[in-house]
């Protein structure tokens, strides 16, 4: 009884460390820069238009769970670089996260979080859920995009890198 006992816990434990080491719903990206792009000129990631002119990002990262939908996002100096709002958020008052599932085939998915405001230095952060990720969600990206003021709504001035999916990171 007792061999029978060690060897069904050994299975277990076995399993449940096979089982998280396959587990690729978790995608995180380490690092968040921002959109490098001549002030005029357009950088899309898609049909995702970039912002106009060059951004620069102190830190930041992102993390999505692929099956609950679970997203969390920050971004710590998120400002223009280049023109009369150099190292400020300029006009941009608030800001989404994107993950764009399938980029650059015909069954791309754009899925946003609910907007947040960025101060004055171009901080930002959000934690919450993304509705409706689809069940294959190919070379996920992340972006941020901006979300206020309304005329520039949805141009993206950040993304994430140094991308890592479930375990890959070890």
């Amino acid at each position: 009884m007792k061999k029978m006992l060690t060897v069904m816990l050994t299975l277990m434990f076995a399993s449940s460390v096979f089982a998280f080491d396959l587990d690729d719903s978790i995608v995180r990206w380490r690092n968040i820069v921002g959109v490098v792009t001549a002030p005029g000129a357009d950088n899309p990631v898609g049909t995702i238009h970039a912002g106009a002119g060059p951004w620069t990002v102190r830190s930041g990262r992102a993390s999505v769970n692929l099956s609950t939908g679970g997203a969390s996002f920050e971004v710590e100096a998120l400002t223009l670089n280049g023109g009369n709002s150099t190292g400020t958020p300029g006009p941009v008052s608030a800001v989404v996260g994107t993950l764009v599932c399938n980029a650059g085939t015909q069954t791309v998915a754009i899925l946003d979080t609910t907007s947040v405001t960025i101060n004055v230095h171009g901080d930002a952060e959000f934690s919450g859920l993304l509705q409706n990720i689809p069940v294959t969600c190919a070379n996920p990206r992340f972006l941020v995009r901006i979300a206020a003021p309304a005329g520039a709504a949805g141009r993206w001035i950040g993304t994430g890198t140094e991308r890592f999916i479930g375990d890959d990171e070890k």
